[in-house]
């Protein structure tokens, strides 16, 4: 591996700014007086293994270690091998003492039910992040809410998908991407939105999580796509619910609910054609709850108290 120069450094000695790093032994040096800058550098990059010391045949150690999978990615596998590389039988010594490493690296395993209780969470958790499309730093926050939950034994006499499902709403709740209950229930209709609710305050009741509240204004582009609004309307119902979160009209109602409302409150205001079936549909919540929400803000903005919603909400 050849030296190569160093910019950006000054030789304390001569004051040269043009050094030399030698990266077998991470030593910076100065070519004008031979003065050592720097005895031991720090590689940061990738460690490579390099068998037959070409270039282009370097290769990664190992994977990265994940909290995806049950034992972090440092599993160790002892397939049934009767045969070497080579394709050659192995010797009768040599089998017994691989079956013997396999029986003993299978008696090492710690818990070997939570072990398949991470696997099934981690199917799980996958069918999630497929259906919505989660990224990967929610999933692996999912996966270390659950993690809490199991070591907490909150998944003891309970399904491991309702903890599972509940840890992924409250991962993209505190990652900044919420997600709704109907939406959850839609990707896996196997756990009801009621189930993921009594999940999720357990969690929060037990883990102690710090959820953020959730702003109702990161579903206004979702439902106005859906039916069609135009971006003048998306900005008036923005509007409405930042003069309404002013007011205190959101706190403690479904931020679903109060985005459609704004809509459709903006339509009226905006003149556009859409009704509060249009508008209930979009969102995946009742017109009920879309005219109720909108008989609160309406009082709320004009100034006038909201009895009638408040016994409604």
């Amino acid at each position: 591996m050849a030296k190569v120069w160093k910019e950006g450094m000054i030789c304390p000695e001569c004051g040269n700014d043009v050094l030399v790093h030698d990266p077998r032994t991470g030593e910076i040096t100065c070519p004008s007086c031979g003065y050592v800058v720097l005895e031991r550098d720090i590689d940061r990059g990738p460690e490579w293994r390099n068998i037959d010391e070409e270039e282009e045949s370097r290769s990664r150690v190992g994977a990265p270690l994940s909290i995806m999978y049950r034992d972090h990615g440092l599993s160790t596998v002892i397939n049934k091998i009767d045969e070497d590389a080579t394709g050659r039988r192995l010797p009768k010594e040599t089998r017994e003492k691989l079956l013997r490493l396999k029986k003993l690296d299978a008696t090492s395993q710690v818990d070997a039910s939570e072990a398949r209780n991470l696997q099934q969470a981690v199917n799980i958790l996958q069918i999630y992040v497929d259906k919505l499309h989660l990224s990967q730093a929610i999933a692996e926050k999912a996966m270390l809410i659950y993690r809490k939950a199991l070591k907490e034994g909150l998944v003891r006499g309970r399904s491991i998908r309702s903890i599972m499902a509940a840890a992924v709403y409250a991962a993209c709740r505190a990652m900044g991407a919420p997600r709704d209950l109907r939406e959850l229930e839609k990707a896996y209709p196997v756990v009801k939105r009621k189930t993921i609710a009594q999940g999720y305050r357990l969690l929060l009741k037990h883990l102690r999580l710090k959820v953020p509240v959730v702003d109702p204004a990161i579903y206004l582009s979702k439902i106005a796509s859906k039916v069609g609004l135009d971006q003048r309307t998306v900005q008036e119902a923005l509007r409405i619910l930042q003069e309404a979160t002013k007011r205190g009209a959101t706190v403690g109602k479904d931020p679903v609910g109060i985005a459609a409302a704004a809509l459709y409150m903006a339509c009226q205001e905006t003149t556009q054609n859409i009704t509060q079936k249009d508008i209930a549909r979009a969102a995946g919540v009742t017109e009920v709850t879309v005219r109720n929400r909108f008989k609160g803000l309406k009082e709320i903005l004009e100034g006038r108290p909201a009895v009638a919603n408040q016994s409604t909400s």
